[in-house]
């Protein structure tokens, strides 16, 4: 065995382990309560399944250049299938444009186990837990953001991080910090498009709205605005690494800033 494919195996193992632990974290009462409530009692449409009902594990290809950092697990979606963004409609939205930009295989992603495979992106999200109303509270966040510390550093390849919402920007840049990035201060503000270019070991921090229904009915996030952000997002990946001081790159100043 070569040492690379060593290394690999290791790091496998060790991403296992982590998947593992966030299964069974039960560190916030509030969360627990909720995505056990929802399992027990289901929608009538799911009435038949049977709920994972536990926290989220991140999904993807662990050799990945691109980290998508999701707000929390939906309560009828990956509460219930046990796979980040699947089951849902904002999944949809999302694996729709990981396929059209050559990051999966297909353009849905409806249950573990349906052949979904993702190449050079691996996804996690800055809550583990499906919460009521879909809101998380920054206390959840900041607790689990020991596991997303750890999870990046076992994703050694990771170059750029996308952001998907005003909520996983603040964990995104609270991740940055954790790596030992020092921020800008006043810290940078959520836009669509808003980049932060920080300095080896981290990443690029980019900003894209949230896939939810609210956001893609309303139009405020398009296939084509959401294409376009994960292209460059690849472009950046692949380009050479940045420099040690983290520069910030806003949108539009009267532009939307909440997703």
């Amino acid at each position: 065995m070569s040492e690379a494919e060593s290394g690999a195996r290791s790091a496998g193992r060790a991403l296992a382990a982590l998947e593992h632990e966030v299964v069974a974290c039960r560190r916030c009462s509030r969360l627990v309560a909720w995505r056990e409530q929802v399992a027990r009692e289901k929608r009538a449409a799911f009435a038949g399944e049977e709920y994972w009902g536990r926290p989220i594990p991140g999904f993807g290809d662990p050799s990945a250049r691109l980290l998508i950092l999701g707000l929390a697990p939906a309560a009828h979606g990956a509460n219930r299938t046990g796979r980040v963004f699947t089951g849902d409609r904002s999944g949809d939205f999302l694996f729709a444009a990981l396929h059209r930009t050559g990051f999966a295989n297909q353009p849905t992603s409806l249950h573990a186990g349906d052949g979904l495979a993702l190449h050079d992106v691996w996804i996690t999200a800055a809550v583990r837990c499906a919460p009521p109303a879909n809101k998380p509270t920054p206390a959840e966040r900041d607790t689990c953001l020991p596991f997303t510390v750890r999870e990046l550093a076992l994703l050694p390849g990771i170059r750029v991080i996308v952001c998907l919402g005003a909520f996983a920007w603040a964990a995104g840049l609270a991740l940055l910090s954790e790596r030992g990035v020092r921020l800008p201060r006043p810290r940078p503000r959520f836009g669509h498009d808003a980049q932060l270019i920080a300095g080896p070991p981290a990443a690029v921090l980019l900003a894209c709205f949230h896939p939810s229904q609210q956001n893609t009915f309303t139009r405020r996030l398009t296939p084509d605005m959401l294409d376009a952000l994960l292209l460059r997002a690849r472009d950046l990946a692949g380009a050479p690494a940045a420099t040690a001081s983290p520069a910030l790159t806003q949108p539009d100043p009267d532009g939307p800033r909440v997703a």
